[in-house]
């Protein structure tokens, strides 16, 4: 598979078969993935990986958590802006009509949503997760860091026939994932990754992207 092919193929998978992921795939994987650029090489991301009875168990904890109503963690970072502006706020709006409408989901139906979206504490049946910290004490060029840390994941996953689906969600979630990994203090969960063999009998959607004119602006000197 060349880049332009794990590029693209790339999205975020939301139902994957229970079929192991071989631990030299993640081995090789993250170990290409230590080469991803971060500024004068500080390499700021920290990662744990969970398969087996550990993610078992942190599945069947958010599971507990989820069923009793618990209320989210205290959040340590702001996922979104409060007042998300145009034309970010439609692209937004756009995802979640096309993500639940392609589960037959209607908009006014809260409750269908949110049954979809507790798939998440499941890691949407992956057997392989990860969950990226980052220190506290990090700015934002490090936090930027992190997510080309994950975006080479991601590319390498595709290159070994896997998918993921990167899943801030966790990070609403992150006293529990603590529970299980025993971080250090000065780490802040950024998001948790599943990772898997998609299930291709469960039609996820496949998401749009901005067409070019709407991002990139090129200043020609041919």
């Amino acid at each position: 598979m060349d880049v332009y092919e794990a590029v693209t193929s790339r999205r975020a998978v939301r139902a994957f078969t229970d079929r192991p992921v071989p631990r030299e795939t993640l081995d090789r994987v993250l170990s290409a993935a230590a080469w991803a650029p971060s500024g004068s090489n500080i390499q700021p991301w920290h990662t744990y990986v969970l398969t087996g009875a550990p993610l078992a168990e942190l599945k069947k904890r958010a599971g507990e958590r989820l069923a009793a109503g618990d209320p989210w963690d205290t959040p340590e970072y702001e996922m979104y802006p409060p007042e998300l502006k145009s034309p970010y706020r439609e692209r937004r709006f756009a995802f979640g009509e096309q993500r639940y409408g392609a589960l037959g989901i209607a908009r006014e139906d809260v409750e269908a949503r949110q049954r979809a979206a507790a798939a998440n504490w499941d890691c949407f049946g992956a057997p392989a997760a990860l969950f990226c910290y980052i220190d506290r004490d990090m700015g934002l060029p490090q936090w930027a860091d992190a997510g080309m840390y994950l975006q080479t994941v991601m590319l390498l996953l595709r290159a070994e026939g896997l998918h993921s689906c990167t899943q801030m969600a966790w990070a609403k979630y992150h006293k529990t994932v603590a529970e299980v990994l025993s971080p250090p203090d000065g780490l802040v969960l950024f998001c948790g990754m599943s990772i898997g063999f998609e299930d291709v009998t469960a039609g996820d959607a496949r998401i749009g992207r901005a067409p070019l004119d709407e991002t990139v602006t090129f200043v020609d000197g041919f």
